[in-house]
């Protein structure tokens, strides 16, 4: 089995003070893909560059204190890629691919953090722009080789996964077009969306994601954000997925799935 996990970090620092490192030692992943490590290249050397064994390459963002992906992997990949050719998001440090390649197969563990519209009109309008490249992104590569996105993607796709959906519909991340987007790429763009290939109707075990505010995360008011987004081939050898609430990282938790395959 491959153990491959995403978590949104909310800070590599604030993570790793709360037991994340134990975690990982505990439950032995393949390869975490990491979101919001905010931090830069300096912050990490001699610190953060291996986590449990697993060694990590990086998006760091130009902004201090802000957004950033990994990928801690203890396979060393053919090749990296930082960014996906965005002049437009790739200075912001939302996407990491590591390569896997063979004579034989082309296969991709992609790390990648969708923007939040929730502060207001013009981010929204900004995640609307990401949301239009990276799909066309994602269709060339599924064009070219298998891949796993994982990733908080911001945007919890069915009512199902979100415990106040009705309460939610003019909100960021629960908006019709950002649902619709989803669907789009699931359907015409052929991807899966590998939870919901395992759990079709799990609802409040399915969050990864609480507010601060309210006492969401002791009453369980969530949303689902965070996903492993696969090409149909690696999507079929998933065989058990799991959100990991015992201890608290992070305001996501960390989703896991094995798959029946190895790179």
């Amino acid at each position: 089995m491959f153990k491959l996990t995403s978590l949104n970090l909310n800070g590599i620092r604030s993570a790793t003070t709360k037991g994340l490192e134990a975690w990982l030692v505990k439950t032995q992943p393949d390869c975490i893909c990491v979101q919001e490590v905010k931090a830069q290249a300096l912050d990490v050397q001699g610190r953060f560059e291996e986590l449990a064994g697993l060694k990590g390459h990086f998006h760091f963002a130009q902004k201090k204190g802000y957004s950033g992906v990994g990928v801690y992997t203890r396979q060393e990949p053919s090749s990296v890629v930082v960014g996906y050719g965005s002049p437009a998001f790739d200075f912001e440090g939302r996407y990491v691919e590591l390569r896997f390649d063979t004579l034989s197969r082309k296969r991709s563990i992609i790390s990648c953090y969708f923007p939040s519209g929730s502060s207001g009109d013009e981010r929204q309008l900004a995640k609307f722009r990401f949301l239009e490249e990276m799909y066309r992104h994602l269709e060339k590569i599924k064009s070219e080789r298998e891949f796993i996105l994982c990733g908080d993607i911001n945007i919890a796709h069915q009512e199902i996964d979100l415990t106040n959906w009705k309460g939610n519909k003019k909100n960021s991340g629960f908006l019709p077009e950002e649902r619709h987007w989803m669907t789009t790429l699931l359907n015409e763009g052929g991807l899966v969306d590998v939870f919901r290939h395992l759990h079709p109707t799990a609802t409040d075990t399915a969050y990864t994601w609480w507010s601060n505010r309210g006492q969401a995360y002791a009453k369980n008011v969530g949303w689902r954000l965070d996903y492993h987004l696969a090409t149909p081939a690696l999507a079929a050898g998933a065989r058990l997925a799991s959100v990991y609430k015992d201890e608290k990282f992070s305001d996501h938790a960390p989703l896991t799935i094995d798959y029946d395959w190895t790179l």
